[in-house]
């Protein structure tokens, strides 16, 4: 079980530590170059048994780089733009853009080196990594920095295009010695995965590796939230006694990617697993 957008903010943090503490949050992506990702690495670092990936960002967050190195890539406020797809064409189509984007990646996977945290996982905020040239970045830069799994947002129901293209991710990503989930539930709820509905995606688990993905936070409302997100909810799924038995009756493996790092590349197609 995984919560984005670790270092944020404050009330993201605090649920993280509190759905680690006391419910069934396993790992947490991190935003190295967020408001409150300092206080982020302290609570994680408090945390041992809790594993912390690097939320790369490239839309709608701030960069680790210095703005005037990115500045194809970000407005007037030094932020990163906020339309996703803004970022992606410039990406494909001005080659600057895609040199500033690799520096940026680079940069953020050497700020979460620096916090001598272990990377559990990758991801992408928005999963901009879905982008091909995102996607090649991010596995270039893994390789140097010990990456060991990716998120691939791949979930039952979704579009067929989109699970496509997941697909194509899935198959490089494999190709390049990653662990990857088979599938992610919570993709279609985001900012509105409950305890009903995390209660019904523990009870119809698939066999293979699922990430279930939330976003927890003890505010609605804190400085760059989505508007409508239902984050108190979220993080009261995470902790509710119901979750925790429907988890407990699904029988599945609970843990971070790297709890099942060392079996891949065994099938297991019977077993499900939840991270």
């Amino acid at each position: 079980m995984t919560a984005d957008d670790f270092g944020a903010a404050l009330a993201v943090n605090e649920a993280v530590e509190r759905g680690h503490r006391g419910g069934i949050l396993t790992a947490a992506s991190l935003m190295v170059g967020a408001e409150a990702a300092e206080d982020a690495i302290e609570r994680a670092r408090r945390l041992p048994g809790l594993g912390v990936g690097l939320h790369v960002v490239l839309a709608d967050g701030c960069p680790v780089l210095p703005p005037e190195r990115v500045s194809a890539l970000v407005g007037a406020d030094g932020r990163f733009h906020r339309s996703m797809l803004r970022t992606a064409l410039l990406i494909a189509f001005l080659p600057a853009a895609r040199a500033q984007m690799r520096a940026e990646i680079e940069a953020q996977f050497a700020a979460f080196a620096a916090t001598g945290l272990r990377l559990d996982h990758v991801n992408a905020h928005k999963h901009l990594h879905l982008h091909p040239m995102i996607a090649s970045a991010i596995l270039a830069s893994g390789k140097r920095h010990g990456m060991r799994a990716l998120r691939v947002p791949m979930e039952q129901g979704t579009a067929w295009p989109l699970r496509w293209w997941a697909g194509l991710l899935a198959r490089r990503a494999r190709k390049a010695g990653l662990l990857v989930n088979d599938q992610v539930r919570g993709l279609r709820w985001s900012g509105a995965f409950d305890a009903s509905r995390m209660r019904e995606a523990l009870a119809s688990l698939p066999g293979g590796l699922t990430e279930l993905y939330c976003h927890p936070a003890n505010a609605d409302s804190y400085p760059d939230s989505a508007p409508g997100y239902r984050y108190r909810d979220e993080l009261a799924a995470l902790v509710d006694p119901a979750v925790r038995r429907a988890l407990a009756e699904s029988r599945a493996r609970h843990g971070s990617f790297s709890a099942f790092s060392a079996e891949y590349g065994q099938s297991s197609p019977a077993l499900a697993t939840a991270v």
